[in-house]
């Protein structure tokens, strides 16, 4: 395996391969929330929909499996994937995050997102591992494969 300095050789930061994969990502999380809330949701007098109650959860288990779940079995959620991008360790070696690491590294992405992502990168161009906030809760940066 390939240690991370290695790796990082050239420091780059991908971030318009980044930003292209999470919006991939969230677009597809947003497009079946909606979906959810649409078909599972009550109708208000007022034409809006909710969800009350444990089917409000579903949403939530959907961004969960689908992002944390997805990284951690196959290396890389979907607009990583194709992207070319994969989240590493910062153990040393080029290996697989654990499922603890995927977990916080997206438990912080809507502060990362905010302001359509400029925290993100603004975080990223002045890290010195090239990280945003959830990498460097999580001990982990993203390299291209």
């Amino acid at each position: 395996m390939q240690d991370f300095e290695a790796l990082q050789e050239t420091k780059p930061k991908y971030i318009g391969r980044r930003y292209l994969a999470g919006f991939i990502d969230y677009s597809i999380v947003y497009l079946i929330t909606f979906l959810l809330v649409f078909t599972l949701g009550t109708q208000d007098d007022d034409y809006t929909y909710h969800l009350n109650g444990l089917p409000a959860l579903i949403p939530v288990l959907f961004w969960f499996l689908f992002i944390v779940c997805l990284e951690n079995w196959f290396g890389a959620t979907v607009g990583n994937s194709i992207v070319s991008l994969k989240p590493i360790t910062l153990s040393g070696y080029a290996n697989k995050i654990s499922f603890g690491q995927s977990l916080k590294r997206h438990l912080l992405d809507p502060i990362d997102m905010f302001f359509f992502g400029l925290i993100a990168i603004v975080v990223i161009k002045t890290s010195d591992k090239n990280q945003r906030l959830g990498d460097i809760w999580a001990k982990t940066t993203v390299t291209k494969y």
